[in-house]
């Protein structure tokens, strides 16, 4: 598995999302299949660290060349020194452990790269695929916020987790 930034030729990725029941609801992936709209999403993936806004990585199947999916950090308190973290892979890749491996991948990138201390990921509680890909990467769950955020037209509790830089890792500059 490798992480890499988007380009025009992953617009086959986004499609295969386009119509997944969540993946649009809760991220900016658009619910359309409108080509206009899927390469809006590319371009606004590409510009985030640019923008200062964060990083979005494609997910990359090593052995096929494939994207299968993407996982970011997104700056939400920079002068905090956290950042949140998201993921998704696209339906027909699921249960090969790429969330797992792309979120270890992505948070000891981050930690070596980037000035952050705490990273925070939400889920929701019955989503228990995405809660154990957080546990698998060493995030602790440290409590349920309620009706912590939109999730299409309603408010929907999460769990938060985080992790934090460990001492012996030095912090970038």
């Amino acid at each position: 598995m490798t992480l890499r930034e988007y380009s025009d030729a992953d617009t086959p990725l986004v499609l295969s999302v386009v119509d997944d029941p969540l993946i649009p609801l809760i991220t900016s992936v658009p619910a359309t299949d409108c080509a206009t709209d899927v390469q809006a999403y590319i371009d606004r993936q590409r510009s985030r660290a640019v923008n200062g806004e964060g990083f979005q990585f494609v997910v990359v199947d090593n052995a096929s060349g494939l994207a299968v999916g993407q996982v970011g950090i997104t700056f939400r308190e920079p002068s905090q020194e956290r950042a949140s973290v998201g993921y998704w892979i696209a339906p027909q890749h699921r249960g090969r452990r790429y969330s797992a491996d792309a979120l270890r991948t992505l948070v000891s990138w981050a930690f070596q790269s980037l000035a952050v201390q705490r990273l925070e990921l939400y889920v929701e509680p019955w989503n228990e695929g995405s809660w154990r890909t957080a546990e698998s990467a060493g995030f602790a769950r440290e409590g349920l916020l309620r009706l912590w955020e939109h999730v299409g037209p309603e408010r929907r509790d999460m769990y938060m987790y985080s992790l934090v830089r460990r001492q012996s890792e030095p912090a970038a500059g």
